[in-house]
């Protein structure tokens, strides 16, 4: 079975039935060997809150060490998305294998006119992939209710109710404690239930299990919003009975400090964890789409508020921000109250009735109708992506954009940041298997590949082929409502289907400029100077270094070193005080201080840039006050504070791919396209670095080969190094010397050699700077390229 086959097997099964109850969930478990009872579990229901408690109950767990799956609903793209451990998505591999599994299971199922939901074999699928993890905890977000939901046929350990309001009346009930005593059904047989909830469904509870109430005063633990460290982020303030912390959270609001309360308590009641820990993991949290900043002149936010009491506190939230006009891209399922929703917003000086791609979608005429009397000005778009255009484009400097009613909105309009145009090899060689010509021929061909909304891709591909270029459009194996689209056609029918596209609607102007930025024959260099790839040469102060085992750990012979190699040829030295060879002894921050800063203060003074290799904020904090001028940061922004102290000091970042720093051989990842799978990260990384104020031209990006990749899948990010200039930021590579060689052929191999075949292969495709020991070897191997052939990152000389 393929992929895209057992794909659309899971997307075709019914959504709604009218048997009620976890039976047909449990029987399926049981088919599968009952994956559940090999890790504990976490049941989190409530009518709002509580995919963001989800998440952060998640990122604590993580922080304590444990590997940690999360299952969450509905995914903004796909279901895979719903389904990770450790941060990553199901593998393609694993979805293939448990269709397999459970076909025979289903159809039996369906011949006792027993057929499971979609969202109850999503439960069996995550379960199981859970176990073949061998996951310590699972974290399930509850779909509906709890009582009958299918993730109550596990038996979890720990439980929350988040929050109450009337809801799926149909199923729960008529009144809120109704629906709260369905939803306490999620209650754990040995631990009390956590809650935030108040009132008369706080009482409905209470009446039927324990608590651990979180809130405000009087809860047995209080969170407190202390106000706003930035505008992405706030101040909360957590204490229980014997514990309490302080932290930022990504999550506004003081609703998402209650959350972290109940997240904070559930991750107490499942592992020994210090309230250091804690608040790591919470401020290291984050979730896409709700209250999501994205833009700051104009303020543009992406939240998925999507009934009337998530919209009630969305509107709380605005109150905080200062603005002169609000612009409104609203849409909205039609068995939502969405005029409750839209009464609740502030005054709305222009709102875009837009309509996601999903036949429950409310008609645009009837958005506008509601917003009558409430915005000054009503537009009907009927592409969520056209009408997020529009606003943006309508909306002065200290204006706000805010699109909301529903999360597969957000999805659409959140496109325009997370989308990535990738360069393909040319046309010519991949399709003929000759070399290249002169990419700047006018029958040159080049090729670009982009994921787009159905919608998108039909009109791209009408406007392209009407230019005389080639489009081919594929749903295959692609997440629902997606499509995969490759063009190739010569530069003169882009720029055709550029200018038209800036016309098209769909909000295809902004995939215009998307396309001209890919095609740009100007190299990704700032903060790099020069027209070669530059070379960065390591220079490590520590006493375990993989490569020269502490010989540089002294000022002078680190100064030294760094002389030489910048007589050689180095353009930037980076200066690391912490190993990241695997089972490397974490170091103390003072202690990395005491290591990286003299030498910096030192070698800043000498003709080279200087960088420090570090994960820790306050290290470079340090470092950058000493006279470095790069971060970088083989974890990629592991330490949520990272990111604001390279934008305070107006540095430029390193971001790396990885798993975890240092490397942990023990853990391992499958990668459906590693080329793709990376990018992704890399795209979300790069998002976070532009929220705190890190212009994208001061982002260099590293795919990190070796770290949590094998050899193979290494090669192929060396290989395809052109396609992440999609990221639009300067590439490094990082290969110096790795055991990605030995694997390939041997431990006794001198890995000199083939480190400098690597360089050669990097430059060939576009890489804007290399990381290495060598710095007098891998220069002559970037001068011998730049003199033989033009640099890969013209367009598609490779």
């Amino acid at each position: 079975m393929e992929y895209h086959e057992s794909a659309d097997y899971l997307q075709s099964l019914q959504r709604r039935r009218p048997k009620l109850g976890t039976d047909t969930t449990a029987r399926m478990l049981s088919h599968l060997g009952d994956p559940n009872d090999s890790f504990d579990s976490v049941q989190i229901a409530g009518s709002n809150g509580k995919g963001s408690t989800a998440r952060m109950t998640e990122s604590v767990l993580r922080a304590a060490g444990l590997d940690v799956g999360l299952f969450t609903s509905p995914g903004l793209n796909g279901f895979r998305e719903q389904i990770t451990v450790n941060g990553g998505r199901i593998p393609k591999e694993r979805v293939v294998e448990f269709v397999e599994q459970i076909e025979p299971c289903i159809d039996r199922l369906a011949a006792e006119d027993d057929e499971p939901t979609h969202f109850e074999v999503l439960t069996a699928l995550a379960l199981y992939h859970f176990a073949v993890e061998d996951v310590d905890v699972a974290v399930l977000e509850v779909g509906i209710g709890g009582r009958y939901d299918a993730t109550s046929a596990v038996d979890p350990v720990a439980s929350a109710v988040t929050s109450i309001s009337l809801e799926h009346t149909e199923l729960l009930g008529d009144t809120v404690e109704e629906i709260a005593r369905d939803k306490a059904q999620v209650a754990p047989r040995d631990a009390p239930l956590v809650t935030g909830t108040t009132g008369a469904a706080l009482d409905a509870i209470q009446a039927l299990t324990d608590t651990v109430t979180v809130g405000g005063e009087g809860a047995d633990v209080t969170a407190v919003e202390n106000g706003m460290r930035s505008a992405i982020e706030n101040r909360i303030s957590l204490t229980g009975p014997d514990w309490s912390l302080e932290t930022n959270l990504k999550l506004l609001g003081q609703h998402q400090a209650e959350n972290a309360g109940v997240a904070a308590t559930l991750a107490r009641q499942l592992v020994d964890v210090d309230t250091e820990t804690i608040s790591e993991g919470l401020r290291a949290a984050s979730l896409p789409g709700r209250f999501e900043v994205r833009s700051t002149d104009p303020m543009v936010v992406l939240d998925g508020s999507h009934n009337p009491g998530a919209m009630e506190t969305l509107t709380a939230l605005l109150e905080r921000y200062e603005y002169d006009d609000l612009h409104v891209v609203f849409a909205a399922m039609r068995d939502k109250e969405y005029e409750q929703m839209i009464a609740t917003l502030p005054a709305v000086e222009t709102a875009f009735a837009a309509r996601p791609s999903i036949d429950r979608a409310a008609s645009t005429s009837s958005l506008a109708t509601a917003f009558e009397g409430h915005a000054a000005r009503i537009q009907q778009v009927e592409s969520v992506s056209e009408a997020t255009e529009r606003a943006i484009e309508m909306a002065d400097d200290d204006d706000f954009v805010l699109v909301t009613g529903s999360l597969y909105a957000v999805a659409e309009a959140r496109d325009r940041w997370s989308r990535l145009v990738v360069p393909k090899e040319d046309f010519q060689r991949a399709s003929l298997g000759g070399t290249s010509g002169s990419a700047s021929g006018s029958d040159s061909r080049q090729c670009v590949s982009v994921t787009l909304r159905r919608d998108q891709a039909d009109a791209v591909k009408q406007q392209f082929e009407a230019c005389g270029g080639t489009c081919t459009c594929a749903t295959v194996g692609m997440p629902e409502k997606l499509v995969d689209t490759t063009l190739s056609g010569t530069p003169g029918q882009f720029q055709r289907l550029i200018d038209r596209l800036s016309s098209a609607g769909f909000g295809l102007s902004r995939l215009a400029t998307q396309i001209e930025d890919a095609l740009s024959a100007e190299s990704f260099q700032p903060p790099f100077d020069g027209d070669e790839p530059a070379v960065m040469g390591i220079l490590n102060v520590t006493p375990d270094s993989f490569y020269d085992g502490g010989e540089y750990n002294r000022l002078d012979r680190a100064v030294s070193h760094a002389e030489q190699m910048i007589e050689s040829g180095a353009d930037i030295i980076d200066i690391g005080g912490e190993s990241t060879r695997p089972g490397a002894d974490p170091v103390p921050v003072e202690t990395e201080i005491d290591r990286v800063v003299p030498v910096i203060r030192a070698v800043s003074s000498l003709d080279a840039t200087v960088s420090v290799d570090t994960r820790k904020a306050a290290v470079a904090d340090a470092a950058l006050d000493a006279g470095a001028e790069i971060v970088n940061d083989v974890s990629g922004l592991s330490d949520p504070e990272m990111r604001f102290v390279v934008a305070d000091h107006d540095a430029s970042i390193i971001l790396m791919h990885s798993l975890s720093a240092p490397v942990d051989p023990g853990r391992s990842v499958t990668y459906d396209d590693v080329v793709d799978d990376v990018l992704r990260n890399l795209s979300e990384q790069i998002l976070l670095a532009e929220q705190a104020g890190i212009d994208r031209e001061q982002v260099i990006v590293d795919p990190g080969c070796g770290f949590g990749k094998d050899a193979a899948e290494s090669f192929e990010l060396v290989d395809r190094l052109h396609e992440f200039h999609a990221l639009g930021c300067s590439v490094l590579l990082g290969h110096s010397r790795k055991s990605m060689f030995s694997d390939i052929s041997g431990e006794s191999v001198d890995r000199l050699p083939p480190t400098l075949a690597t360089t050669a292969l990097a430059a060939e495709r576009g890489v804007d700077a290399v990381r290495v020991h060598d710095v007098s070897e891998n220069n002559a191997v970037l001068e011998t390229v730049a003199a033989t052939a033009p640099r890969a990152s013209e367009p598609q000389q490779h």
